[in-house]
């Protein structure tokens, strides 16, 4: 039974809503992207405005990374192996994909969408893929046979990438990028992973509360939260959607959830992403600095 991509829902604390947080016209944003529930909170009197752009450019990056749409960019680099003149939001994304996955010895790894699909198909039926299976979806290729750069994206036969651990925080990102460009700030973008451009109307960081327990304050600082079982394959839990690539089997039952700070929500969704495969908090935390991010929150499952 494949649930919601995560179990842990972030929210903005409750002081958000507290009447002296906000002055003058106060206004939430909603809408979908790439499947995850998205708001914009802003206090400005062209919010309506404001919002319908980027609603706009969500739906735009939509069209490059949607695994559920046929025409995106990923979709058809997936279905052909090759995609010439690719976006540069793709190439931007990939790129960054390719420093996280080197810096977390492959932990974090795009090309995992063979064993994902496998895993979906083998619980649809109530088993589970065979180590044979498993050993065959592998072998269709890893990051090192990928060849990337503005004129094509070309990927070994059978290969095929889900940036679902990385693609949700890029486009808080271009939002925030967006809204930035028009001079705008004191915004706070919650795609799935959140984006404080700027600070709080009125002064102070944005408080974002953690489903299992404590709050992050940001201030031009972007959050983002993965969990191992956040969604799952069967439906006794027992297998989650973060999959190891070196293995081929979904991450162990260590982490309940992981929390992580950085410059930008696509480097938190991806490292936070990679940090579930990660032995303990040191190994977390080391992985973090490499990129000026911190780990706010390491549950123990």
């Amino acid at each position: 039974m494949i649930n919601r991509r995560r179990f842990l829902t972030i929210t903005a604390a409750a002081s958000l809503a507290a009447p002296t947080a906000l002055a003058g016209p106060r206004r939430v944003w909603t809408g979908i992207a790439l499947g995850a529930r998205t708001s914009i909170r802003l206090d400005h009197p062209d919010a309506e405005a404001i919002a319908a752009r980027a609603a706009s450019e969500i739906a735009r990056l939509e069209g490059i990374f949607s695994l559920f749409r046929a025409d995106s960019a990923l979709s058809r680099l997936n279905a052909g192996g090759r995609l010439d003149a690719p976006p540069p939001e793709l190439l931007q994304c990939l790129t960054l994909a390719q420093a996280v996955h080197r810096v977390s010895g492959g932990a974090f790894d795009p090309t995992v969408q063979p064993l994902w699909a496998l895993w979906a198909e083998r619980a649809s039926a109530g088993t589970r893929p065979t180590r044979e299976e498993l050993a065959a979806a592998r072998r269709f290729g890893s990051w090192g046979d990928i060849q990337l750069d503005e004129a094509a994206i070309v990927m070994a036969p059978g290969m095929a990438l889900t940036l679902n651990g990385i693609a949700q925080g890029f486009i808080g990102d271009r939002v925030a990028t967006l809204l930035a460009a028009d001079g705008l700030t004191d915004i706070l973008i919650d795609t799935g992973e959140f984006v404080a451009l700027g600070q709080m109307p009125g002064g102070g960081a944005w408080p974002v509360r953690l489903a299992l327990g404590g709050e992050a304050n940001l201030r031009h600082r972007a959050l983002a939260t993965s969990a191992p079982n956040g969604t799952v394959f069967d439906q006794d839990g027992l297998y989650g959607h973060i999959l190891d690539p070196r293995t081929g089997q979904p991450a162990p039952h260590r982490w309940a959830g992981i929390s992580i700070t950085a410059p930008s929500a696509a480097l938190a969704d991806a490292l936070s992403t990679g940090a579930c495969l990660m032995v303990d908090k040191n190994e977390i935390d080391n992985l973090a600095a490499e990129f000026s991010a911190s780990c706010v929150s390491a549950v123990s499952a």
